[in-house]
């Protein structure tokens, strides 16, 4: 599922198609996604003009100037393609349509927002901008990592009872929004901190050395327009890059980067995901 820097870049993309634009037409090719989409899904959108994109946690929020928001999340294998306009130095002209083209936006400008889903575990819905932080899937959602509120000294409080094991609380959302397995486990390599230590059995330097190094980790993956597994793809349809710089995300058995280190990358299995960390370097 893509994590926060996937969804970050895939708004990026979005947004010069989308930001000031009207709203033309919208198509609405079936009933529901991971659930019921709204009613009157497309009468609702057709007509409106976005003011502005914004993301929280893993969900993009396009806000409209009738007051309502549109919610998306792209599960495990939505993609928000866009084509018609330049993104870049490229112009993508219009695809043909496909079997999992769900939702479809024409914007007055000869732009074309396409929503592609062929699993269905992506969402969408409609809601009021001015109710949109209490919707039930962001009222629970922590701080963001960019955020003021993110801080070392909340980070410390939030994490030096807990027990259970730093990568599950580092994937709780109501602890820090958008983080995922990808990025906890490189997170956790470049602090050194093993991902099965229990939370209150580490340092208050280590807890709160946590913040700069998630921050580090995001911002590069943003950078590099995200990590391309199977199904992400960009705004424009190109692959992210930064699964190229994993240090042990996916790398069971081969040499850990660190000069000097002869060890190799562990692979174990944490309440069902897969956690990957070097033995050594990590304690």
């Amino acid at each position: 599922m893509p994590e926060l820097p996937e969804v970050e870049t895939v708004r990026r993309g979005l947004d010069p198609a989308m930001t000031g634009h009207v709203i033309q037409r919208a198509e609405v090719n079936r009933p529901d996604l991971r659930w019921p989409l709204p009613d009157r899904m497309a009468e609702r959108l057709t007509g409106a003009r976005v003011l502005t994109l914004r993301r929280r946690s893993k969900y993009i929020l396009v806000d409209l100037d009738t007051d309502e928001t549109l919610l998306i999340h792209l599960g495990m294998s939505g993609r928000m393609l866009v084509s018609g306009v330049a993104i870049g130095t490229y112009v993508h002209y219009h695809p043909a349509p496909q079997k999992h083209d769900h939702v479809v936006l024409h914007m007055h400008q000869g732009a074309r927002v396409t929503f592609n889903d062929p699993r269905r575990f992506g969402a969408m819905d409609l809601m009021v901008t001015a109710n949109a932080d209490a919707h039930p899937l962001l009222a629970a959602i922590g701080p963001e990592p960019f955020g003021n509120d993110f801080n070392e000294d909340y980070l410390f409080d939030r994490l030096r009872d807990r027990r259970t094991p730093i990568k599950a609380a580092l994937l709780d959302q109501h602890v820090v929004a958008g983080l995922g397995n990808i990025y906890v486990c490189e997170t956790l390599f470049r602090a050194r901190i093993a991902p099965d230590r229990i939370t209150r059995d580490l340092t208050a330097t280590q807890l709160r050395g946590l913040v700069p190094i998630i921050r580090d980790v995001l911002a590069q993956a943003i950078t590099a327009g995200g990590s391309s597994l199977r199904d992400f793809r960009q705004a424009d349809g190109e692959l992210g890059y930064f699964q190229h710089s994993f240090d042990v995300y996916g790398r069971e058995g081969d040499p850990c980067r660190t000069p000097g280190c002869t060890a190799t990358i562990a692979r174990i299995v944490q309440a069902g995901r897969s956690s990957f960390s070097c033995p050594h370097c990590q304690t």
